[in-house]
């Protein structure tokens, strides 16, 4: 029996996944964005090993049961599996469901391969869209919700108008939409949710933490940066990604809301408090 995604949502400070994102995202970030109530994710293939995966796993499991004991209520933990990533697959699905891994977030590739395993194991598939044609593959292929990557997503992005791609994906289906690319605090987040989508992605603004595997260099260039130095261009993997222009750092349009070095614990407060004065307007 898989998770239900929607009650997952229901105990977070905000509707956030902290992105999972290549080179940034340790368990580190994801215990801190699970203890402030976000759900905290990570690539897989950022372990080096299945191996080490498993020790990731282990290591933000007991963050989380240290966060239960004393006394909070932590967000849930999501693995980014790379489809087309074949010699990993396996082992990290074994890691996957060994750790009780609640959520998983496939991209490049269709998850048609992993959901009856995934489901058979209880864990909720999100699958990454950029397409309509992309959207109805992932729905006949019984993910249980969507990841809609937009122009202007950091790391692997989209091409089409948020606006225009959430109303048309809400004509056709009515389960869990999370949105990626843009959301740069929480008046863009509560407009998300406005819009029709149940979670938001934020990678950007999450890279310049404290508790972010991304170095000093990397944090300084984004918090200097506004959404006028973000280009679009292949990435390493073959596919299109955001950068900062003359540099191999990933950024998103959503730039412009970083504007200083924060812990997760102060950048899930500042969100829930644009969220709360958002919404009293």
């Amino acid at each position: 029996m898989k998770n239900d995604l929607r009650a997952m949502m229901a105990s977070l400070t905000v509707p956030v996944i902290a992105a999972p994102m290549t080179g940034v995202s340790g368990p580190e970030l994801v215990v801190a964005a699970c203890r402030a109530g976000v759900i905290g994710s990570f690539p897989a293939h950022n372990a080096s090993s299945h191996e080490e995966l498993g020790q990731w796993l282990a290591q933000i499991n007991e963050g989380r049961k240290r966060a239960t004991d004393s006394g909070l209520t932590p967000a849930p933990v999501a693995v980014n599996l790379v489809m087309r990533a074949k010699e990993r697959l396996a082992g990290d699905l074994e890691q996957v469901v060994k750790h009780g891994v609640p959520l998983v977030i496939a991209s490049v590739g269709s998850p048609a391969g992993i959901i009856p395993a995934m489901h058979a194991a209880g864990v909720s598939v999100l699958a990454d869209v950029a397409s309509m044609r992309h959207v109805d593959k992932c729905i006949e292929a019984g993910a249980d919700g969507l990841v809609l990557l937009t122009a202007g997503a950091g790391g692997n992005t989209g091409w089409v108008n948020p606006f225009a791609f959430v109303r048309a994906v809400r004509d056709i289906y009515d389960g869990p939409i999370v949105l990626a690319g843009g959301v740069s605090d929480g008046v863009a987040l509560r407009a998300a949710i406005t819009l029709g989508c149940d979670l938001a992605f934020m990678g950007t603004a999450f890279i310049a933490t404290t508790e972010s595997r991304a170095g000093l260099e990397y944090k300084q260039a984004l918090i200097g940066a506004n959404l006028d130095f973000v280009e679009s261009r292949l990435g390493p993997e073959g596919l299109t990604a955001c950068f900062l222009r003359d540099s191999h750092f990933s950024a998103g349009h959503s730039v412009s809301g970083v504007r200083r070095l924060a812990s997760v614990e102060e950048l899930v407060a500042r969100l829930r408090h644009e969220w709360d004065s958002a919404g009293a307007r």
